[in-house]
Order: C-alpha cells, then structure tokens, then sequence
C-alpha cells in the first residue's frame, strides 16, 4: 500500500444532525440541529481542528438542504473545510446544484468538500421520485445518479450546457455554462464508495474518495483492512487514469473517549466489533465504533489499516447529546488521541 503517514492527517466531524423531542435529548427542533450544526463548526475551528461536515437526509429528522447550512457555517468561520457526507444525487437537479454549490463556495473562499454519491438505505419509499426524478426504462437509481453527476461534474467544470438564445444576447449565438463558477471547485468532489469497484469508477471521474463506516461487501477481512484494499484500488485507479493531482482519501470512524462518569453512562467503556449484515439484500461489513480511554483509543487506531492510508478522518458526533458536549468530545480526540495517528493541531 502507498505510504501516506509522511503526510500531516487532516481531521474533522461530520454530523448526522438528528433532532428529536425525546428524553436526553439537546437537539429538539429543527432549528436547533442547524443552528448547533454551525456552533459546532465554530467551535471545530477554535479547537484546531481541519473540517466540519453533514450528513445529507430527506423525509428524516436530520440535516436535509445542505447549502444554506454551509453558508451559514461559512459566515462564522475563516479556516475550517465545510462539506457534506454525503449529497444523494438521485434528489438532485445537477445544474441548480452547480448552481448552489459554487455559490456557497466562493462565499466560503474555496473551503467546499463536497461529497456526492449514489445513495443509502433511507426511510422513504422511492422519494427521489417524489421529488421529480424517475430512472429511465431499462435503467437503475444508480444510473440516474451517475448520469446527474457527469452533468453536475460538466457544469462546475466550466464547460457550456445549453444553447444561447440571440434574441436575448443581442444576436449572438452559442453555448452557455452556469453561473456563478468557483475556480478549484472541481477538484473538490468527492464520491462516496460503498465497495471496491466504485472506488476504482471514483478514480476513473476524477473524483476525491469519501468512504464511510460500512461497505457494501464482505470478504471475510477485518473492516480496516477491506477498507485499505478499496484505497490501494482506488489509487491504483487513479494512477492508471492518469490524473496530474494527487487526490484524497477520508473515512469515517465513532471514536468516543470516555473520561467521565457521564461518558460511560452514555457509551459503556470498551470499543465494539465489526458486525456483518444484509443491507439492500447485499451482505455488508460495518466497522466497529472505538469507545474507551484515549490512551487505549490512540493505541486502537494507529492500528487502524484504513485509517492510515487515508489522508482524512471524519469523526461521527452523538449531535443529540449537544454542542457543550460534542466541543469536549472532539477537544478529547484532539489533544489525545489524534497526535498518534499523524494530526498536528491547526491555526
């Protein structure tokens, strides 16, 4: 596998934004999940810490239009990459989107990591196509998503998508690109892969790699190690394409220090196994969470193949429990935990 450890990890959250008026809960309203969202991007950044990312849902109790999220986020912070993990592109008009995405961008100076994908498992039953967008005869979800991204990856690109009309442009004629466009964008999607062929598919696009706490497949290797072959792959990928940049890698871990009575009551004490299970009527592998001391955490995820070979770690949050509570928990990881895998503080 290619060495990437001589390269400093960057290291950020990213939040589910559940809101529910339950016991316990901080986060009651939806107002309360985006205005804690950017609290905790403010706060991400004042710890030294390099990205503040959501999680995209429709019909659910979470984080559902990411953009004016992100710009909110944006306005509150100087330093810290915003993102998303990540956009499903079945929901999706792509040159609105274009459209969005390079607004929020150059609002916040060129900090956008986007992350797109095909989809996951969700509550609604076909609700992309509640939303307008219903595959073609003879194709899939997936096709739909992948056709939206080559046109979304065309129009942040730069390149002309639809005819001028002369009688509005003082008779001239020609292709037009969206607008505004935000120069780096394109260099700043990611895919999130839930398998090693789509990783190689990413490469292929051009496309940054975002994978998360569970793929879809299962080869009988521990979760890190299954992950770290979808990275060579990718790379191997990436290589052969011939792309000039070299691309980055993130995954997704539950890293929860427990140092207080509270910490324990919540998470118990010890970190979990992988777990195997069908999902979509595809076996799958899910990576464990890590839960216990910071030291022992530290220990756990030097080991940690896939974690290694990534160039970014994107810490899920228990958002419900609260920003006071999240800020400390990623105050923990920072000073404790993150020094062993290659982190050094921001500024």
């Amino acid at each position: 596998m290619d060495d990437v450890d001589a390269e400093p990890k960057r290291i950020g959250f990213l939040s589910f934004g559940h809101w529910q008026p339950v016991p316990g809960s901080q986060v009651r309203t939806a107002r309360d999940a985006l205005v804690q969202s950017v609290e905790l991007a403010v706060a991400a950044e004042e710890i030294g810490l390099d990205g503040a990312f959501v999680r995209v849902h429709h019909f659910a109790r979470q984080l559902a239009s990411p953009f004016p999220l992100l710009a909110a986020m944006a306005a509150r912070t100087r330093r810290v990459e915003l993102g998303t993990g990540v956009v499903d592109m079945r929901y999706e008009n792509p040159l609105y989107m274009a459209e969005e995405a390079a607004a929020t961008d150059l609002l916040a100076d060129g900090r956008l990591q986007l992350g797109i994908s095909r989809g996951s498992p969700e509550t609604a039953l076909r609700g992309s196509e509640a939303f307008g967008y219903v595959p073609s005869a003879g194709t899939t979800d997936a096709d739909l998503a992948r056709q939206k991204t080559e046109l979304f990856l065309a129009a942040v690109s730069g390149r002309t998508v639809v005819e001028a009309d002369p009688g509005m442009t003082g008779g001239a004629s020609g292709r037009l690109a969206v607008q505004p466009q935000s120069p780096g964008l394109r260099e700043r999607i990611w895919w999130g892969s839930g398998t090693r062929a789509t990783a190689e598919w990413t490469a292929r696009q051009g496309m940054n790699l975002m994978s998360s706490t569970l793929l879809v497949e299962d080869t009988g290797v521990p979760f890190d190690e299954l992950q770290a072959e979808q990275i060579a792959r990718y790379r191997a990928a990436w290589a052969e394409a011939g792309w000039e940049r070299t691309p980055r890698v993130s995954v997704s871990r539950s890293v929860i220090p427990v140092t207080t009575d509270l910490d324990r009551r919540y998470f118990g004490e010890r970190s979990g196994e992988d777990q195997v299970g069908l999902l979509e009527g595809v076996r799958a592998r899910f990576g464990k969470s890590y839960v216990g001391e910071p030291d022992q955490l530290a220990e756990e995820l030097a080991k940690d193949v896939a974690v290694r070979e990534a160039d970014t770690l994107l810490l899920t949050v228990p958002n419900m429990l609260g920003v006071e509570y999240n800020a400390r928990l990623l105050e923990t990881v920072a000073r404790e935990v993150a020094p062993a895998i290659g982190w050094a503080r921001g500024g």
